[in-house]
């Protein structure tokens, strides 16, 4: 079984996917029970006519105590200059579900969602304990996917035709495209663009919450399907090659921060921290991407 908290248009569009898939039962909660219920009726008309699965909701975290992986896509509010904005309110949620979960299941898989998700991650992590390798954030795989999709775009090539496109440091804004591995058809994605279109892209990329932020209140399937993806791997017992957010021991020349680095995904959740070598100037942005989080988790008060 797969719990989902939070039953906003993330946690929605997830369980949506999962349904529509049958890809596992799923337990959907919410802090109004209602809303939860209403959410699981709506979904279940999205599940195949010869599927075994089912989805139910309730605001009862003892109903969570069979479920292999925990999904947290709940908030306090909503965010409008930073991902930052609600950090103090977001930690003191974070750690009361942390609570609620240990209490009632000490061996599911973590998937986290809710922003900042690296100082949420991190906290946490903190709290449960949990072998580091289930407590995962979800949203460079996100980053790099808007990082693909922006350089289709700017050289108008179909993104079937991009490979190595990664995004490391904070789910935020100083997250960090990795120019130096991208190939475009074999090609190293540097030398088809200049210093100038190189800046474009990373501002677009770091600023793309807030131009699709014009037009909706917040971005929901983009996020749903990468978490989609994380789950079909672990439920299907498959190997998946992203960005995550995790607990770091050294990797990367840092230690006791949780940011996205390029990962393998598996049944056990993460199967290992991949290495890739940056350039000076991408270490340099790491460097400060990684002092943004810092800060972040040192401001909880």
């Amino acid at each position: 079984m797969i719990a989902i908290i939070g039953s906003d248009m993330v946690g929605s569009s997830i369980a949506f996917l999962c349904a529509a898939n049958s890809l596992s039962n799923i337990m959907l909660l919410n802090r109004t029970k209602s809303k939860a219920k209403g959410e699981a009726l709506d979904i279940s008309n999205a599940i195949p006519r010869n599927s075994d699965f089912t989805i139910n909701g309730t605001d009862d975290y003892s109903e969570i105590k069979n479920a292999e992986i925990i999904v947290i896509a709940a908030s306090t509010g909503t965010y409008q200059k930073s991902r930052n904005d609600m950090v103090d309110s977001q930690v003191r949620m974070i750690k009361s579900i942390s609570k609620k979960i240990k209490k009632f299941n000490n061996t599911p898989i973590i998937l986290i969602v809710s922003n900042p998700v690296d100082v949420l991650t991190y906290y946490f992590q903190k709290e449960v304990r949990y072998p580091k390798e289930k407590v995962i954030g979800i949203a460079s795989s996100l980053d790099a996917s808007r990082f693909g999709r922006i350089i289709s775009n700017q050289i108008n090539v179909k993104y079937s035709h991009i490979e190595d496109v990664h995004v490391l440091g904070e789910h935020g804004d100083s997250m960090v495209p990795i120019f130096s591995k991208v190939k475009v058809d074999g090609r190293k994605l540097t030398e088809l663009i200049d210093v100038k279109q190189e800046e474009e892209i990373r501002n677009q990329v770091r600023n793309y919450w807030k131009s699709l932020r014009k037009f909706k209140i917040r971005s929901q399937f983009g996020i749903a399907k990468n978490v989609y993806n994380v789950l079909e791997a672990i439920v299907k017992r498959r190997q998946l090659n992203a960005e995550a957010s995790v607990l770091l021991d050294g990797e990367y020349g840092y230690e006791d921060i949780c940011m996205g680095v390029p990962v393998t995904i598996s049944s056990r959740g993460i199967e290992k921290i991949k290495s890739i070598k940056l350039n000076e100037s991408e270490i340099q942005f790491l460097e400060q991407s990684a002092k943004n989080i810092q800060k972040n988790i040192q401001s909880v008060k």
